[in-house]
């Protein structure tokens, strides 16, 4: 049996729909107090009305990770609201599709902004808080895409996901000494409410590269989290998990 979630504080950025609202929903089960951070605050306050449901206590907070200033006030605003920050999943990203001879510049930077810098962002700006916890833990949202398999028309995503491991490492070689961890999960195909739209037949075309024959949940991705940012997982840093139902195992 893990340690008590009870009154520690988890900040999920991007939480407010798709992987994050399923690590959001995983900790407030596990009856941590989490802040969804969205940039829509709308969002973020109809995530929190649902999850409030639950057991956990779930506050709404607008912030944009690509600001750094904006990061900062809302860790002000989380640290003043629940008396500390405890856990940061640094999951919010993003994944438009771009062939390399359409690409701009303005698309490239745009989800490295977003997916590498906004990590950069939401970490600095929670270490104050995260060094006064009884422990710290950071897990990240990366992708399978880019630290191990490649997919079309996503370079730039791939690049910002491999990226976040390498800031990882760095990270939890820093923040040892402060009884922080820092690591990582890399989900492969997972159902979210943008796939849902896109009909059977391509849930069916996805499903059928795992291995397992179906599509991961947005809770799985959520479970994994947890285990990292358990008490227990506290000799564990620098390190990813892949959840993907095995979908990187076939050699073709």
């Amino acid at each position: 049996m893990f340690s008590s979630f009870k009154n520690k504080t988890v900040i999920v950025t991007g939480g407010s729909k798709g992987i994050g609202k399923g690590i959001a929903r995983v900790f407030a089960n596990h009856g941590a107090n989490v802040a969804v951070v969205a940039r829509n605050l709308e969002a973020a306050e109809a995530c929190a009305a649902q999850l409030n449901g639950e057991n956990g206590k779930v506050a709404a907070f607008s912030a944009d990770v690509q600001d750094r200033v904006s990061m900062k006030a809302m860790a002000i605003e989380v640290n003043e609201k629940f008396g500390s920050i405890d856990v940061l999943c640094a999951n919010a990203g993003i994944f438009p599709s771009a062939s390399l001879e359409d690409m701009t510049n303005e698309d490239w930077d745009k989800v490295m902004n977003t997916n590498a810098k906004g990590t950069f962002h939401a970490v600095q700006a929670c270490i104050p808080y995260l060094k006064q916890a009884e422990y710290g833990r950071i897990v990240i949202t990366s992708s399978i895409t880019g630290p191990v398999t490649g997919y079309p028309g996503w370079s730039h995503y791939a690049a910002s996901k491999a990226a976040q491991l390498g800031f990882m490492r760095t990270a939890a070689l820093e923040l040892a000494g402060e009884h922080i961890t820092v690591n990582a999960v890399l989900p492969g195909n997972v159902l979210t409410e943008g796939l849902e739209g896109l009909g059977d037949d391509y849930l069916k075309e996805m499903a059928s590269a795992i291995p397992m024959k179906k599509l991961g949940t947005v809770e799985d991705i959520g479970h994994a989290a947890l285990f990292l940012a358990t008490k227990e997982a506290g000799f564990i840093t620098g390190q990813s998990i892949i959840v993907d139902g095995g979908q990187i195992l076939p050699e073709n």
